[in-house]
């Protein structure tokens, strides 16, 4: 008898919202997205990243990346129409989104935070990313998660 998959809250709000998924385990212990991308069989450049930052405004914004790129930080400041940002320091993650380090989603923050996703996502069918819980990931359509938390796409990322 196999294992019911875990379900995290990123898939309970999917499915609230009534947007389909695909959820997906892999070994907790890969840290790095290309090995998470080849651990589930996935083109490196449909899994995204979730990267939170602060701008000069003090305000938080998410921008999600694809895991085979980096952001861009002065195109995501562009983005948000601020002067800059910059990665916020990993210990604030926590407190700031209830996710930690590599379980980072954009849905389910503890609040709504102004949202980018890189714009290479709208190419894509489906993009995969976490389910905001390290080992664990889900894959949907760019358009229906950036209706799940109101984000607009951008030319963030650097490849």
């Amino acid at each position: 008898m196999s294992k019911k998959p875990e379900k995290t809250n990123v898939m309970r709000t999917l499915e609230t919202l009534g947007i389909s998924y695909k959820a997906y385990e892999y070994d907790n212990t890969l840290t790095d997205g290309a090995h998470v991308a080849a651990s589930l069989g996935k083109d490196p450049s449909c899994v995204f990243k979730t990267l939170v930052t602060v701008g000069h405004d003090r305000k938080n914004y998410v921008f999600v990346v694809p895991v085979t790129g980096s952001l861009d930080l002065k195109a995501a400041a562009a983005s948000v129409g601020v002067k800059n940002v910059e990665m916020i320091p990993q210990k604030q993650l926590l407190p700031l989104t209830g996710y930690i380090h590599g379980g980072c989603s954009p849905i389910g923050m503890k609040k709504k935070f102004v949202t980018v996703i890189d714009e290479s996502a709208k190419d894509k069918e489906t993009i995969v990313f976490s389910a905001g819980k390290v080992g664990h990931q889900v894959e949907t359509s760019p358009l229906d998660l950036a209706n799940a938390v109101q984000a607009k796409f951008a030319k963030i990322a650097s490849v």
